[in-house]
């Protein structure tokens, strides 16, 4: 009967011990897709949100990066071993301090895109927070503070990029240099034409790019023959200063590549001074 007994526990602990491991495999595979969902969420994000920098080169390429490194996950879903959960942290922490990085670099040096740095930092604040958890048991009270103060800092960082980036980045050089390359290219409507990225490239805390945005929109309906839109702008061209506020190689490149757009409407701008 002693026997009995021990035969039916020792049954049941097995069955205890099969159940707690189906268990903690769901929760696995259930993580795993919750980050491949997340990384999938940045990436689109990246992809969709270039279309609203000047340059949407960068943040394309990076969200492109980022739904690639995915689809990988995703296929390797599939496999008999697939990457753990670790595999992805890392994964998200390496890729979004390289985001990071070449963000913060967009952001404040060349100013010409916003959006990676935020978007990067979510994935490094996800990354470094998983890692620190898995290993969190393991590490000594010393080491469980200085993890604690490392995820303070870093929801901190994390808190400055997305007021930088997102809330109140500003990009008016960016959009007057978008702007030139669109004009350059001939292109002058559309969501990246001239006219566009002209009409974004002014700000009140930097009054000197304001007069060579509003001349560049005066001279271009100039060139398409709207004369009430080009008055328009000519009016907030005079309030700030006229074309004495702006460089006179500014005025000479307008006209120049419009020049080779459409010689014959050039003819509608303004004659240089020094061509008099």
């Amino acid at each position: 009967m002693v026997a009995d007994i021990t035969k039916h526990r020792v049954k049941n602990t097995g069955h205890l011990v099969e159940l707690g491991q189906k268990m903690i495999f769901a929760n696995e595979s259930d993580m795993r897709w919750l980050l491949i969902a997340f990384e999938a969420v940045v990436g689109i994000i990246l992809v969709l949100g270039s279309r609203r920098q000047p340059f949407p080169t960068p943040s394309k390429r990076f969200g492109t990066l980022t739904l690639l490194i995915t689809f990988g996950f995703f296929i390797g879903q599939s496999a008999p071993h697939p990457i753990a959960v670790s595999g992805h942290l890392a994964t998200l922490a390496f890729l979004g301090a390289f985001g990071i990085i070449a963000g913060v670099h967009h952001m404040m040096v060349t100013r010409r895109e916003v959006l990676i740095a935020p978007m990067s930092g979510f994935m490094f604040c996800v990354g470094m927070t998983g890692l620190i958890i898995q290993t969190w048991p393991d590490l000594s009270l010393s080491e469980q503070w200085a993890g604690f103060f490392s995820l303070v800092v870093l929801a901190g960082i994390q808190t400055w990029l997305v007021f930088r980036g997102l809330l109140i980045g500003r990009l008016p050089l960016a959009w007057s240099q978008a702007g030139m390359v669109a004009l350059q290219r001939g292109q002058l409507s559309g969501s990246h034409g001239a006219i566009s990225c002209f009409e974004k490239g002014w700000d009140a805390d930097e009054e000197h790019l304001n007069p060579m945005a509003y001349l560049a929109l005066h001279r271009i309906y100039l060139f398409m023959q709207d004369v009430e839109e080009a008055d328009k702008w000519l009016d907030s061209l005079v309030d700030v200063g006229g074309e004495k506020a702006v460089a006179k190689e500014w005025i000479k490149a307008i006209h120049q590549y419009l020049k080779l757009i459409d010689p014959i409407a050039a003819q509608n701008l303004p004659i240089l001074s020094e061509e008099e």
